[in-house]
């Protein structure tokens, strides 16, 4: 039986690893177990929280339009529906934008919005 002699591809698949884990503190940056079981967790972290990260915008979007169209006596699902009937095709990401950066521009699509509430 001939011997098989892996170093090169241990190596290569170990500083893969270790160059993963640069950052990570103590043994977790040193050591090739505790650095690999850190950086695939880390991993497994970083795909679920790409998928979070937009609901929790979508999340933070519609607290700040919510709050944004209380001082003009609607709530959030008032507004969005009357959005939708006067066929305004405006995301939540731009509407939040638009509440925090140009209040005069959102005060005008909460009439707009009202006025095609009031219609049935």
């Amino acid at each position: 039986m001939s011997r098989v002699k892996g170093a090169v591809v241990s190596k290569r698949r170990h500083k893969k690893f270790l160059k993963m884990a640069k950052g990570y503190w103590g043994r977790r940056s040193k050591n090739y177990r505790t650095a690999r079981e850190t950086v695939e967790r880390g991993l497994v972290y970083s795909y679920r929280d790409r998928k979070a990260k937009k609901r929790d915008f979508r999340s933070l979007w519609i607290v700040r339009i919510n709050a944004a169209v209380r001082p003009y006596k609607l709530s959030y699902s008032a507004f969005i529906n009357g959005l939708a009937k006067a066929k305004v095709e405006l995301n939540r990401k731009i509407l939040a934008d638009l509440a925090i950066t140009n209040p005069i521009a959102f005060e005008r699509l909460v009439e707009v919005s009202k006025k095609h509430l009031a219609k049935k």
